[in-house]
C-alpha cells in the first residue's frame, strides 16, 4: 500500500470519526439537553473512552484534514476550475483547516489539558481588536452565510449523492440522511453567521456564538428537530466512511517530484 492509498484509509476513518461527533451532538441535546460542538463531542468522547480513542480519532482527523486540504489544492474530487469548482475547493481547504483544529483538540486532550473555551467568542474578539475589527466579524458572519446557504442547497439538491457508489446512492437511508444532515447544518450555520454579523455590528465579542451556543439558544422543539437533522448527518457521515469513492492523494508522485527538483 502506498501512502497516498494509507492517507485514503485514514481519510475514511475520519469520516468516521466526524459521524460519530455528530451522533453524539445530537444524542446529547435529545438525551440530556447538553449543547456541544464537534470540539465538545470530541472531549465527550475523551472522557469516557481514554487516550487510546483519542488517539485513534486523532488519526482519523488529522487523515481527513490533510485530504481535505490535498483536495483544495490537487483538485483530487476533480470539482473543476468553474465557479462553483472553486468555491467548492475553498469549502474543502476550511473544512481541511476545521479538522487539523479538530486533530489539535484531541493531542491537547490525550496530554491532559482541558479544552478550550467557545472559539465563536474568542475568534470575534481577536478580529475585533484589529483595525476595521467589526467589519472582519461581520465579513466571516456572511460567509459563514453562504456556507449555510450551500448546505441547504446541497440538502434540497442531493448533489453529495455523487461521490457515494451508485449502488448506495440510490438507497432512500443514504438519500435522506445526507438531506436532513445537510439541512440541519445549514441552519446552525445561518444562524451562526446571524449572530456573528450582530456581534459585529455591535462591536461585542460575547455576541457572538458557535454551533453549541446555538444549539443552546434553539427552544423545543426546534433544537429536537436540529438534533435529529445532525443524527442523520453524523449517520451519513458513517455511510461515506464506508462507501464514499475516493481518489488517492499522490503522495509519492509529489515526494519524487520535491525531492527531484
Amino acid at each position: 500500500m502506498n501512502t497516498g492509498a494509507r492517507l485514503t484509509t485514514l481519510t475514511r476513518l475520519g469520516f468516521a470519526v466526524r459521524g460519530a461527533l455528530y451522533i453524539v451532538i445530537a444524542l446529547l441535546i435529545l438525551r440530556t439537553g447538553r449543547a456541544e460542538d464537534p470540539a465538545g463531542a470530541l472531549a465527550y468522547l475523551g472522557e469516557g473512552g481514554g487516550r487510546l480513542l483519542l488517539g485513534l480519532m486523532a488519526a482519523g482527523l488529522l487523515g481527513y484534514g490533510i485530504w481535505r486540504l490535498a483536495d483544495a489544492v490537487l483538485d483530487i474530487e476533480r470539482h473543476g476550475s468553474d465557479r462553483k469548482g472553486v468555491l467548492e475547493r475553498i469549502g474543502a481547504a476550511a473544512s481541511g483547516a476545521v479538522h487539523l483544529f479538530l486533530t489539535w483538540q484531541a493531542a491537547r486532550l490525550i496530554q491532559g489539558v482541558a479544552r478550550a473555551g467557545d472559539g465563536a467568542e474568542q475568534g470575534a474578539r481577536t478580529a475585533l481588536a484589529l483595525p476595521g475589527g467589526g467589519a472582519l466579524v461581520m465579513l466571516g458572519g456572511a460567509l459563514l452565510a453562504a456556507v449555510g446557504a450551500v448546505q441547504l442547497v446541497k440538502a434540497v439538491k442531493g448533489s453529495f449523492l455523487r461521490y457515494l457508489d451508485p449502488a448506495v446512492a440510490s438507497k432512500p437511508w443514504a438519500r435522506w440522511s445526507g438531506r436532513a444532515g445537510y439541512a440541519a447544518r445549514g441552519a446552525v450555520f445561518l444562524i451562526s453567521a446571524w449572530f456573528l454579523v450582530r456581534a459585529g455590528i455591535e462591536a461585542r465579542a460575547s455576541a457572538a456564538a458557535g454551533m453549541a451556543e446555538v444549539l443552546a439558544w434553539l427552544e423545543r422543539p426546534f433544537d429536537v428537530v436540529v438534533a435529529l437533522g445532525l443524527f442523520g448527518f453524523g449517520l451519513f457521515g458513517l455511510i461515506e466512511a464506508r462507501f464514499r469513492r475516493l481518489h488517492d492523494v499522490p503522495v509519492d508522485g509529489l515526494m519524487r517530484r520535491a525531492t527531484a527538483r
